[in-house]
């Protein structure tokens, strides 16, 4: 049962940057991000009630090391681990601590610190027999075998040659998801790369794993995000109407027989995990996803983008191609979907993502957004995605 409204009335984030490329630590980043969110808000970081911190590479207490850079005041610190979910993780604590009147004020902080590379089998990179995606990676492995690409991109290549076999998704219907992505990170100085391509450039790009380039796969990154959610009565006793977006629907799923009965790599990859947590926040909410104006979602390779559309129910099962290529998720279209740049272009440092995510949107719906301002945006969702797995939808409303 729902209980009191919650808001986000401050956000905040870095430049999400190539590891290794600025001399600076995951406190430093911490600091930035979560100072931005506080100023956003007006409010001072004694005014907090708890601190759920999200990441995945670095050591336990890592969110008091981070949240200590911001005030010593004694308030709860959570460390937050579900691998790429983990920042959407944080801010759906921060929601349920304030809609069950425990807290008034609550800072959702997530961050990343990473090596440059690619990812492992998962969050940690280790042994694939005690990882826990194997029972993921074996299903792929059953079905398609074990390359020496890196395996986040075998399972959703994999991901993607059963959806170009199953429905006649092209390769270039790919490339488009990346093309409309990296074009929309230009207007985006926060994005850890604004360079244009064409598609037939990413169609040209390096191949990780067939039928995905280098340019529809997300970089590993460097960076931070925060967002302050606080209680309806926070919002009139400090007279934040002009910041607060309210946060009208929230779910996590994790899971399900659905996920691995059928042994394809789509329903592996979490597709049937978005679908339930879409059906449950839309149910909840009382809005459907034609209400929906803007959207920032999990693009972690193209195909993903691809995979969400339809269990958002933005097109019927098998469309998701012809949706992209038809113009309907870009400018002018009938959403907007990644206008941040989304992963695949703006940066993927996993402790950050869903937060960062949460920045963009509460932006968008304040018309802060500058040049990559979508029109007359009331309504956002967030979909914010890990293997092992969870998947975290979120419904902004201003």
């Amino acid at each position: 049962m729902k209980g009191m409204k919650s808001y986000v009335v401050g956000v905040g984030m870095t430049k999400f940057e190539k590891p290794e490329s600025r001399d600076w630590q995951y406190w430093d980043m911490a600091r930035e991000a979560g100072g931005a969110a506080l100023a956003d808000a007006g409010i001072t970081y004694d005014q907090v009630e708890q601190v759920p911190v999200g990441y995945c590479f670095q050591a336990s207490t890592a969110g008091q090391r981070a949240a200590y850079e911001l005030g010593l005041s004694g308030v709860p610190v959570y460390n937050v681990n579900n691998n790429c979910a983990t920042g959407s993780t944080a801010l759906m604590m921060a929601r349920q601590f304030v809609e069950g009147g425990i807290s008034d004020c609550v800072l959702a902080l997530g961050f990343e610190k990473m090596k440059r590379g690619a990812l492992g089998g998962g969050a940690d990179g280790g042994d694939f027999k005690t990882s826990p995606v194997a029972r993921h990676y074996g299903i792929m492995a059953a079905g398609h075998g074990f390359e020496m690409s890196p395996p986040t991109a075998q399972i959703f290549g994999n991901a993607a040659r059963e959806h170009m076999e199953r429905y006649g998704t092209t390769a270039a219907q790919l490339a488009m998801v990346g093309a409309k992505n990296h074009r929309h990170s230009a207007n985006n100085p926060n994005a850890q790369f604004q360079d244009v391509y064409t598609v037939e450039e990413i169609l040209a790009a390096k191949e990780i794993h067939a039928p995905l380039t280098k340019l529809q796969c997300s970089p590993t990154s460097d960076g931070a995000a925060a967002a302050v959610v606080v209680s309806e009565r926070f919002v009139v006793r400090h007279g934040l109407h002009d910041k607060a977006v309210e946060i009208v629907g929230q779910a996590m799923t994790t899971d399900t027989a659905a996920s691995f009965d059928s042994g394809s790599c789509i329903d592996v990859v979490g597709k049937p995990m978005t679908a339930a947590a879409a059906r449950a926040v839309f149910s909840a909410s009382g809005l459907g996803i034609e209400d929906v104006d803007v959207i920032e979602l999990h693009d972690c390779f193209s195909i993903n983008e691809l995979l969400t559309y339809e269990a958002l129910g933005m097109c019927g099962e098998g469309a998701s191609g012809k949706l992209v290529e038809s113009g309907a998720t870009t400018y002018g279209g009938r959403w907007v979907v990644n206008p941040s740049g989304g992963l695949i272009s703006k940066g993927h440092p996993l402790g950050a993502t869903g937060l960062a995510q949460t920045a963009e949107l509460t932006w968008q719906l304040r018309g802060e957004a500058g040049p990559r301002q979508v029109p007359n945006a009331r309504v956002a969702l967030a979909h914010n995605i890990g293997l092992g797995g969870a998947a975290v939808v979120t419904l902004l409303h201003r």
